[in-house]
């Protein structure tokens, strides 16, 4: 693949792909959390999916040591492997290409076919997971806050959704580090997610 689409957007947006063997290398140096299965990653400038493909494929791997002799766990854990990760990205064109890269690097894996319940299901929890939008004003495309859905596998088969506003989130992070005014205020009202889901089964995501 080449590293770069045209000159005119490295110099509009500064657009340049990371290449396989760099990703591999970065991510070889939180190699333990890259390949836990529920470990969430956020790529604030995902681009096509580079860092995100690798990454789900590292943790599909551990979904299939583990789980690989029982199709009902590996089915779910699988899809809670794509709920973990997360990107934003500027250019729609690189949205598209996002989801559809990390929905094929799926499918691949577990050798599905398009209509399989669980390809249905990735496809739209990608379709909430690759935002839209600008990290650093933290708004989408259509110029409202960047929402995240937390995602949990509860076990036998069903899921428990979140919602958090990303801004909120940062806000989060900030107040936890050590060393700072805040790093004793635990968690606050202010953190509560904008909407919480009931539980559902995988057939249900997207209804």
């Amino acid at each position: 693949m080449s590293l770069v689409k045209s000159k005119q957007r490295i110099a509009d947006h500064g657009e340049v792909f990371t290449p396989e063997w760099m990703v591999e290398a970065m991510l070889d140096l939180v190699k333990d959390e890259s390949e836990r299965i529920d470990s969430r990653f956020l790529e604030p400038a995902c681009g096509e999916g580079n860092f995100l493909m690798r990454v789900l494929f590292r943790k599909l791997t551990t979904v299939q040591h583990r789980y690989g002799k029982s199709d009902f766990e590996l089915r779910h854990y699988a899809l809670l492997a794509v709920m973990c990760i997360y990107g934003i990205e500027l250019l729609p064109d690189n949205v598209a290409k996002c989801r559809e890269n990390m929905l094929n690097v799926f499918t691949a894996f577990l050798e599905l076919d398009a209509d399989d319940p669980l390809c249905i299901a990735a496809g739209y929890v990608l379709s909430q997971n690759i935002v839209h939008g600008d990290a650093l004003t933290m708004l989408k495309s259509d110029g409202s806050a960047i929402m995240f859905a937390e995602w949990g596998y509860l076990g036998k088969g069903k899921f428990q959704r979140r919602d958090f506003r990303f801004d909120t989130l940062t806000q989060m992070s900030a107040f936890g580090e050590e060393d700072t005014l805040f790093a004793d205020m635990g968690k606050h009202e202010v953190f509560a997610p904008a909407k919480s889901y009931p539980a559902i089964g995988m057939a249900e995501l997207n209804e």
